[in-house]
């Protein structure tokens, strides 16, 4: 795409951040800081509402609050500020390490909904099959394709609002609303390393503002980013026990746990909009790519099954290549369970005849695949708002989303395939596509009423829209079913198999939505509100979900809210028809899994059933104290979700089921250990306290501000199948995240010195590292549990009257880290790797910009 067709149909227009139009005005540039009655279009489709002002919780987090930190992903920035909202490093999950999966509230990435500028954002082609239980089969969207400088505020509604959004919006939904100046701009560089040497990440951002016509603006942003892996590892038993057997060329470590090399992380994003006299015409959109490249599991030159040994590494996996037979047994254990030495081992293989094969003639020391993706997403939104007559106001608009994804996996084999390897040992297996349109009416008005102390406010809408998932089949070194196939060999490239033609398809589904929102101040101190929406499923039905609000102002400074609210989640096209074989650790092995649709044989041979949506029923009820200085909200919540879409747990496969099925012409059963597949097998109830408050003072000679954030969440899982989830998965989902979080911060500003303290607290979590439970009942039913912890983040800057800005400072300035993994050596992982504050420790960095 050339730059000037990416310019012409990626800008970006007006926010029309209400999903009902206001009377035309001229621009505004919103470039300021807001302060705290910055208004949210969240909650409330009539009529954008402040923090304190608001019926449902919200957070709304300024430009310059979202980018004065160390962190330059958003999915970082907003864990950081956000108490509910949770994120970890993911280094060696699959797919879910190129698009990490977030969690608000506790719930799944795909139960929150995310908007730009009021208008549905899409979500990614990367289905989350490993998702440390709480969100394994989860399709998010990817929300580290906007760069922070094109941002004005980003709004966080904490409250189910399906009625109001439609499907995803049970946990809550984020807003990112885009700047739009129409002069000046921001040139910025970014650097930053972790205190142990590593990961160093440099990022140079521009923005800039320009008059489209003497009534319009386009502001457009662009990032660039790279940043280097990092590594918390420690050496494998099994790999260190090869070592000490004599194993040439087995790697030190062997096994690498830490963040992703990420490259050429290109973001751009447009927003341009008109104010005509009637008519306001918007159009803004986005472009991002990313090459990402992480670390996967060591493969055993003495165990690896599939490869180099069939029967626990007993004895080497020798393959017959040209049907000659004569090929002897070559044991790789004595009688007492010991490696025999290598020199033993390797005699043996050279005095191998001809015809026969094995690795360890040439992989001597086993492997370490690296896997990862070329990452695409692009949008583009554009319509059209404005007023009829003097009351009604309607906006009419068309979205496109796409989210591409291709993987690689490089530094590995199709064992079936012998030595007919590809060259560098690099495989293509496909990719992900998803693909989302969609065209929205408002329409609203006032009626002045006789039982209301303002008038009645109406906002009624109709939407379609249009989701499709392709999955892209791989090259055929990476699916190919090789001659060594039947002797035991695994088939398709090793840890992350290539989308078969047998697998690969595009699937689609199409829905449509009318809804109703009513708002009345029955007195001046009572308001009261309702949704109602109604959408179609083409392929499972219709769904109708209400919300009803209340807000009760005791006083001047004091008010009492709630809402009450149906919701649900429809089952995407993608988790209804994926296919996909991945490696997982069990036990203290690798094993291959096999995650298909529920329409599959195989799946259905273990009990799979067509999906149904989740369905939620939540309760929130809170308080509000504005005092002008002081501004506390407290807010209590009740979640329940029925019917649950995630992934199964793993059904072994017998062997009599593995030759029955590939007789059934299902050949790629012959490798596959279990399978897995998604369902609707459990209902939870989430339950969560949040409190915000926040001072404004003249302390220290200077604007300071005190802002304090908590969190106390818990999920329980009330009823689940037992032949779909396990009891370690269930511990996982009610125990994974920490139960309180939170942080207290000092903001300081003063001429052009600014200071800001934030320190952050995360309650004990739990993890079973190896995704499995089976090591946690090994020792005793103890799992990794980890204690709780402080994390400090610090910063100084300074703002010159040139335009000229420094900013340096410190996250997790006092370098915590969890500590240290008990079962370390099984794996490699020198902590436990799904921390939710990281595990890569302190991280220094220095940020120098000009606005003009």
């Amino acid at each position: 795409m050339t730059w000037a067709l990416t310019l012409a149909v990626l800008s970006a227009g007006n926010t029309a951040l209400a999903q009902t139009a206001a009377p035309a005005t001229p621009p505004a540039t919103t470039d300021d800081p807001a302060t705290l009655e910055t208004v949210s279009v969240l909650g409330s489709r009539t009529q954008p509402r402040s923090v304190s002002s608001s019926a449902v919780p919200i957070d709304i987090i300024t430009a310059e609050e979202f980018r004065n930190q160390g962190a330059t992903d958003a999915l970082d920035q907003l864990r950081v500020l956000v108490p509910s909202f949770n994120v970890s490093t993911i280094p060696i999950d699959d797919a879910a390490s190129l698009i990490r999966p977030a969690n608000l509230r506790g719930l799944p990435p795909d139960n929150t909904l995310v908007l730009v500028n009021g208008k549905r954002f899409h979500r990614s082609a990367v289905i989350t099959f490993l998702g440390h239980g709480l969100s394994d089969g989860s399709q998010g969207p990817d929300l580290s394709v906007f760069p922070s400088l094109a941002l004005d505020q980003v709004e966080v509604l904490r409250d189910g609002a399906a009625a109001q959004y439609g499907s995803d919006a049970i946990a809550g939904v984020i807003n990112f609303g885009l700047k739009k100046i129409s002069e000046g701009g921001t040139a910025e560089v970014f650097a930053g390393q972790y205190y142990e040497g590593d990961g160093f990440t440099t990022q140079y951002s521009a923005q800039i503002g320009l008059p489209l016509t003497s009534r319009g603006f386009a502001t457009l942003t662009a990032e660039w980013r790279e940043a280097d892996d990092t590594s918390r590892s420690v050496q494998r038993d099994d790999a260190a026990a090869a070592i000490a057997a004599g194993y040439p060329g087995v790697p030190e470590p062997a096994q690498i746990w830490g963040s992703p090399k990420v490259e050429d992380d290109f973001k751009f994003v447009a927003n341009l909009g008109i104010s005509g006299d009637s008519v306001d015409v918007y159009l803004f959109g986005n472009y991002a790519q990313r090459e990402v490249d992480g670390g996967f599991y060591f493969r055993d030159p003495t165990a690896r099954s599939g490869v180099y040994s069939n029967d626990g590494g007993e004895t080497l996996l020798i393959g017959d290549t040209t049907g000659a037979g004569g090929c002897p047994t070559i044991a790789l254990r004595d009688a007492n369970g010991n490696l025999i030495p290598y020199s033993t081992v390797s005699t043996a293989v050279g005095a191998l005849p001809a015809n026969c094969f094995t690795f360890l003639s040439t992989l001597p020391g086993g492997f370490t695949p690296r896997f990862g993706g070329s990452l695409e997403d692009m949008s583009v939104v554009g319509g059209v708002k404005g007023m009829w007559g003097d009351a009604w106001h309607w906006d009419v608009s068309a979205t496109y989303g796409r989210n591409d994804i291709d993987f690689v996996i490089y530094n590995t084999v199709n064992a079936s395939l012998g030595a007919a390897q590809p060259e560098g040992l690099r495989f293509h297996p496909g990719g992900n596509t998803q693909t989302e349109k969609g065209v929205n009416f408002d329409t609203g008005r006032d009626f002045e009423t006789s039982f209301t102390a303002e008038p009645l406010r109406m906002s009624a809408g109709a939407e379609w829209r249009e989701e499709s998932f392709e999955v892209k089949g791989g090259d055929a070194a990476s699916t190919a079913i090789g001659p060594l196939t039947q002797q035991g060999f695994a088939l398709g490239s090793n840890g992350f198999n290539g989308f078969s033609p047998r697998t690969a398809g595009e699937w689609d589904r199409s829905n449509w939505a009318v809804y109703l929102d009513l708002e009345a101040q029955f007195t001046e101190q009572f308001m009261l509100a309702a949704a109602i929406r109604h959408e179609d499923f083409e392929d499972f039905g219709s769904t109708t979900n209400g919300k009803l609000t209340g807000r009760f102002d005791v006083s001047e400074t004091f008010a009492l809210r709630g809402a009450v609210n149906t919701g649900f989640r429809a089952p995407t096209p993608g988790q209804a028809n994926i296919s996909q074989i991945t490696t997982a650790f069990e036990g203290n092995a690798l094993i291959d899994i096999a995650t298909l649709p529920p329409t599959n044989p195989i799946a259905q041979l273990k009990g799979a059933r067509a999906l149904t949506p989740e369905d939620s029923k939540s309760v929130s009820l809170g308080m509000v104290w504005d005092s002008g200085d002081w501004l506390v909200t407290v807010d209590g919540y009740q979640i329940k979700v029925e019917d649950r879409i995630a992934l199964s747990t793993s059904f072994e496969l017998t062997d009599a089921e593995r030759a029955a099925l590939v007789a059934s012409g299902n050949p790629e059963a012959a490798s596959l250990t279990s399978v897995t597949y998604f369902g609707n097998a459990f209902d939870t109830t989430t339950t969560g306290l949040d409190v915000v408050a926040s001072l404004q003072t003249e302390h220290f000679g200077g604007d300071t501000t005190y802002s304090l954030a908590a969190n106390w969440n818990k999920t329980e899982v009330d009823r689940y199948d037992a032949n779909f989830i396990n009891e370690a998965r269930v511990y996982k989902i009610e125990e994974s995240l920490p139960t309180t979080k939170g942080y207290f911060s000092v903001n300081h500003q003063r001429e052009v010195f600014h200071a800001n303290l934030r320190v952050a607290y995360y309650g004990s979590w739990y993890e079973d590292h190896l995704d499995s439970g089976v090591i946690s009942a090994a020792d005793g039913g103890l799992p990794i549990y980890e204690d709780s912890k402080v994390i400090v983040d610090a910063e100084v800057g300074w703002k010159f009257a040139s335009g000229l800005y420094v900013n340096v400072g410190a996250q997790n300035l006092f370098d915590e880290v969890p500590d240290d993994n008990p079962w370390g050596g099984i794996a490699g992982a020198q902590y436990p790797v799904h921390s939710p504050y990281g595990f890569n420790g302190g991280f220094y960095y220095a940020r120098v910009g000009w606005k003009f």
